[in-house]
């Protein structure tokens, strides 16, 4: 599954690859991915609608247009492509294609049909809308404090990786990236959220977009569950310390690396570098 990276990665080269164009036509083979609409009334709206910018809340990505925001969320295999109208694609798992006036295409593929896609008009709060109702801050937002964190979770009978899971809290991690976390906090993954400290919290964030800014910036995690179709690969599985790491040795003490169940996800991580507190 994409998480804030693969997004963010996505999002810049969309808008580097379509810039500001002007929507002349909407195909939807798989009315379900319409969420909250029924799919002649997304496709009017859209039509003769300019994408004036593009910018990502977690794990959402979101097109602005002249009247509304076109809010996608990729789940588990979405992907956009950018091609020509002449250029064949995959019908079978192909959904959605929204065509431009110059001639390009965005077509929206995913084989597991998880995917969904919401409209709103943007005279109203997008952050009150269905598809962020279980949406928190994004991970970079201001708001997200160490104080914001030691208040959501001081009191919680949840252990670490759930903390980093929950999106209604702080929005953008999965869990590549909370197994990535854990260890850099040298902190098993099952340790109870509630003993942490306040200064525990300060570098739970710190060590989080440390993260998440290196992964960025080297175009996300390529990994066979999430492949870029833009023409972007990325690289961060380069420099992963523990995930998808099981049996090699540890970085940092050579222990080899485990790999078992939190909460019903796959962990990996280092019994000898990470202890509970």
């Amino acid at each position: 599954m994409p998480e804030l990276p693969e997004v963010e990665t996505v999002l810049r080269t969309l808008e580097f690859q379509l810039q500001h164009p002007c929507i002349q036509n909407v195909e939807v083979f798989w009315p379900r991915i319409i969420d909250g609409m029924d799919v002649q009334s997304f496709q009017n709206a859209l039509i003769g609608q300019t994408i004036t910018g593009y910018k990502r809340t977690g794990k959402y990505l979101i097109f602005e247009l002249d009247a509304f925001y076109l809010v996608s969320h990729l789940r588990m295999e979405g992907k956009f492509y950018v091609q020509n109208k002449e250029d064949p694609y995959d019908a079978k798992h192909t959904h959605l294609i929204i065509r431009f006036a110059n001639g390009k295409e965005l077509r929206y593929h995913d084989t597991r049909k998880f995917g969904r896609m919401y409209l709103y008009p943007n005279t109203e709060d997008l952050y009150k809308q269905k598809a962020f109702a279980h949406c928190g801050y994004d991970v970079f937002d201001e708001r997200v404090t160490p104080k914001y964190l030691y208040t959501q979770f001081h009191h919680r009978n949840i252990v670490l990786k759930q903390a980093l899971l929950d999106q209604s809290t702080m929005a953008g991690i999965g869990n590549i990236y909370a197994n990535e976390i854990c260890f850099a906090l040298r902190l098993h993954p099952e340790t109870r959220v509630s003993r942490l400290r306040k200064k525990d919290f300060e570098q739970l964030l710190v060590e989080t977009r440390r993260i998440l800014t290196q992964a960025m910036a080297a175009g996300g995690t390529t990994i066979r569950s999430y492949t870029s179709s833009l023409g972007v690969d990325g690289r961060f599985q380069l420099s992963l310390l523990v995930h998808a790491r099981e049996n090699e040795p540890c970085k940092i003490c050579q222990t080899p690396i485990q790999k078992k169940m939190v909460k019903g996800r796959g962990t990996y991580l280092c019994p000898h570098c990470q202890r509970k507190k």
